[in-house]
């Protein structure tokens, strides 16, 4: 169509799971070589392994000034999509047809050359994205203000923190006035004062005209900021619409899950130091469950696997509300020494426990990530679970006797008052 920017016809990403044919190194072919048995066997055809889709027969039209979300749950394809259209991969099939200039933000320091200063990883994204030094050169002090590392800007970046090359990432991404502007999950791993400050410079990009492909878990971000909304499940397009309506359809279908998450070693989110490998709610009996009354006490239990000895661990979970908005983080081992926390290897249970009248009702939503100090992310997922909490209008809970609606609010608290008569009469 005419005022289309992005065009998506029949396009699919087939992977194959499994080893296929290993890559041998030159030192192990000379020994193969080199043995005279080899040359006289008959090579065996290995199993080519198990293909999977992460898209499949996806079909998707962007028109210019279109603020898309994409939503799903973690495989669902979402960064697939993403590293086609920017074209940091190829589509197995299909074809794909882009009438602008795309700048991506799809993981931490896209794009930046780890031994270049900042001040030269910005032109050098400037270059690439087709920019004449004098643009650049214009729009520099802008981008370096956003990112506030004015102090660190000729200083390599393999020194910044992770949180510093998503904050200069992105300012070169949104300011060096790309048509289409693609950003992932990555800009969760900024403090909330950026991410907020992000999200009003995304508004100004799509105010002016420019094409946004938004990826994220929050979904009142993505409320806020889109119009239109993309779910992907298991690499197919399954909800395409009104951005609060695809949103709502999402979050129900968490509802879904039977407040149990299992992962196999195949598919476990993590590094070579820890995989997630079982999540699940449960009230005080140990049950299962995915509704608790507000006066009940809940409990998040995470398990997972330490590859390596020596790492001192800590897990922690977000509580979401139905938006995606983050209402209160806990971490374990917060009154341990680090010494203490150093994990062997091994498989563990940690067990979190939400006291009775604290959650209000509504639904929440956990993420959950392991790390070590200083914030070395090593496993995460998020939406891993969602359960329901409900009011059941008894008189055991933080309600007493009061016979009207609770007011709105996440928590309820059942606090400790005291009421005392100061004085006879009328004071």
């Amino acid at each position: 169509m005419e005022n289309n920017i992005i065009e998506i016809k029949g396009v699919s990403k087939r992977y194959k799971i499994g080893r296929g044919d290993r890559y041998l190194a030159l030192r192990d072919k000379l020994t193969y070589f080199m043995n005279p048995l080899n040359m006289f066997r008959k090579g065996k055809r290995k199993s080519p392994g198990e293909e999977f889709y992460a898209l499949k027969d996806v079909n998707l039209n962007v028109r210019k000034g279109e603020i898309v979300g994409i939503i799903g749950r973690n495989g669902a394809g979402k960064t697939t999509l993403l590293k086609i259209i920017s074209r940091i991969t190829y589509p197995s099939g299909g074809e794909i047809k882009i009438y602008g200039r795309v700048a991506s933000l799809l993981e931490v320091g896209t794009g930046f050359h780890p031994e270049l200063t900042g001040r030269e990883n910005v032109y050098f994204n400037g270059s690439i994205l087709g920019m004449k030094k004098s643009e650049i050169t214009r729009k520099f002090d802008e981008i370096v203000a956003f990112a506030e590392v004015e102090k660190f800007i000729d200083m390599p970046v393999k020194r910044y923190s992770s949180g510093m090359q998503v904050r200069l990432a992105f300012a070169v991404a949104a300011h060096l006035e790309p048509e289409i502007l693609l950003i992932d999950e990555v800009l969760s791993v900024g403090d909330i004062t950026f991410q907020k400050k992000s999200l009003g410079k995304m508004e100004n990009v799509a105010r002016e005209g420019r094409t946004v492909l938004f990826v994220s878990h929050n979904m009142g971000a993505v409320q806020r900021l889109c119009n239109r909304a993309v779910l992907l499940n298991n690499g197919l397009v399954v909800e395409d619409g009104d951005v609060n309506e695809v949103t709502e359809k999402y979050m129900s279908y968490g509802l879904n899950k039977a407040g149990e998450r299992i992962w196999s070693e195949e598919n476990s989110p993590g590094d070579d130091v820890v995989r997630l490998r079982r999540i699940c709610v449960m009230n005080a009996k140990g049950e299962i469950k995915v509704e608790f009354n507000t006066h009940e006490g809940i409990f998040v239990s995470v398990e997972y696997a330490v590859l390596k000895n020596n790492y001192p661990l800590n897990t922690l979970l977000y509580f979401l509300d139905e938006e995606g908005i983050t209402k209160f983080v806990s971490m374990d081992n917060l009154d341990s020494p680090w010494k203490d926390t150093v994990r062997p290897a091994g498989l563990y249970r940690c067990t979190c426990e939400v006291p009775p009248d604290l959650l209000n009702e509504g639904t929440i939503r956990i993420n959950v990530i392991v790390t070590t100090s200083p914030y070395n992310l090593h496993a995460r997922d998020s939406d891993v679970l969602v359960f329901k909490v409900i009011d059941d209008m008894s008189n055991s809970g933080v309600r007493g006797n009061y016979p009207r609606e609770w007011p709105a609010a996440v928590v309820r608290p059942r606090l400790n008052w005291k009421v005392e008569m100061l004085n006879h009469g009328k004071g």
